[in-house]
């Protein structure tokens, strides 16, 4: 399994250097990966309890994912709320669609859902 954290562009900045809105950037997150955490902490020190849970469960089926501290920025943090219209963090986005946050999360896999979801969408677990 492979983790890449996300790290929040600096200054408000693009790779290229134009600047980009937060919308923008989340937009882009969700949609030019696989599968996004934007959660408490980073997959390996997550700062809150439920934050932890998506991580562990991510990591036993055994997908890559990509995680935002959304401790990092107030504007993160706001702008994922914003986004999925949606109260709470952790949010767990799948091939740019918005999953949901811990309890549903919890509730998909262990009813075998969110492995059949990774398996629909295309997406390997690691050997």
């Amino acid at each position: 399994m492979t983790v890449r954290p996300g790290r929040w562009w600096s200054a408000g900045r693009a790779a290229k250097g134009s600047i980009m809105s937060i919308e923008q950037f989340i937009d882009n997150e969700v949609k030019s990966n696989d599968v996004v955490l934007f959660m408490k902490g980073t997959p390996q020190f997550p700062q809150c309890g439920f934050s932890g849970q998506v991580v562990q469960i991510l990591d036993h089926v055994g997908v890559a994912y990509k995680g935002h501290n959304v401790l990092e920025s107030a504007d993160l943090r706001d702008g994922i709320k914003a986004y999925s219209n949606w109260p709470t963090i952790p949010q767990l986005y799948v091939k740019g669609e918005f999953v949901g946050g811990c309890d549903i999360i919890r509730e998909m896999f262990q009813a075998g859902e969110l492995q059949k979801l990774f398996t629909d969408k295309g997406i390997k677990a690691a050997a």
